[in-house]
């Protein structure tokens, strides 16, 4: 899964790129407002609202944009009724493609990450055609660094995460989806670093992918991400690092 990895960290990158755009801002603040409408103000009693505020914290958000979105969420301001949905389908190649968005109007959503599969040589399935590829985890990035693997391991097994992986500058941590958010606080209480804590979709298995193919791939999965209702893609690809790093430049 090493060119999957690499594609993290070629993500992170972009997530920095994204937020001087206020694209990633966009992201989070539709994330705070769900997170705080289905389980409360309060992050404490919420985790995916403190996973959420960590999001933020980490992307440098600032703490009345955090506010306001907490009290949409909770009804204590007026605001957009977003919905939850997800998207499946397949790539160049036969890659399973899944999109998580959150909209206000889901035809128009569905429109528009259709046109995006259909645009870059891939179909839009029906609900659950590639979800059983997949299997939700707990996923905690954290920088490279100073940071050994040994020290990693140590710390990360303690706390309960079950697997770390090397992702080019970053290490990968993998969890229960339930407990991400304990175990990055364990690390960070244990003096590391953590970039971010979030639930993904890991895949079982990856396809391997060159070419032409590789790069109308990417094409995809960037022009989903780059989709305003578009939260998270997940896919499960598999590039070598080299032609990765090249088409991604």
């Amino acid at each position: 899964m090493s060119g999957h990895n690499k594609w993290s960290t070629i993500k992170h990158k972009k997530g920095a790129a994204d937020a001087k755009r206020g694209k990633l801002f966009s992201k989070l603040i539709k994330e705070i407002t769900v997170a705080a409408r289905m389980g409360g103000g309060d992050p404490n009693a919420n985790p995916r609202l403190r996973t959420a505020l960590n999001g933020a914290r980490t992307s440098n958000m600032p703490k009345d944009t955090v506010e306001r979105a907490i009290k949409r969420g909770t009804g204590e301001l007026e605001g957009v009724d977003y919905e939850e949905i997800s998207y499946e389908g397949y790539g160049p190649a036969g890659v399973a493609v899944m999109v998580e968005a959150m909209t206000d109007n889901r035809n128009r959503t569905v429109a528009e990450v259709r046109h995006i599969f259909s645009k870059y040589n891939g179909n839009m399935g029906e609900s659950g055609c590639v979800a059983w590829m997949f299997d939700s985890k707990g996923l905690i990035t954290l920088p490279k660094a100073d940071l050994s693997e040994e020290q990693l391991m140590e710390h990360a097994l303690e706390a309960g995460a079950e697997d770390i992986a090397d992702a080019g500058e970053q290490f990968e941590v993998y969890c229960d989806a339930g407990s991400v958010e304990d175990i990055a606080d364990t690390l960070r209480n244990a003096g590391l670093e953590v970039e971010s804590a979030q639930r993904a979709m890991i895949p079982q298995n990856t396809v391997k992918v060159e070419g032409r193919d590789a790069e109308t791939l990417l094409k995809l999965l960037n022009a989903l991400e780059d989709n305003e209702d578009v939260q998270n893609v997940w896919a499960n690809f598999d590039i070598d690092d080299e032609l990765l790093e090249s088409l991604s430049s």
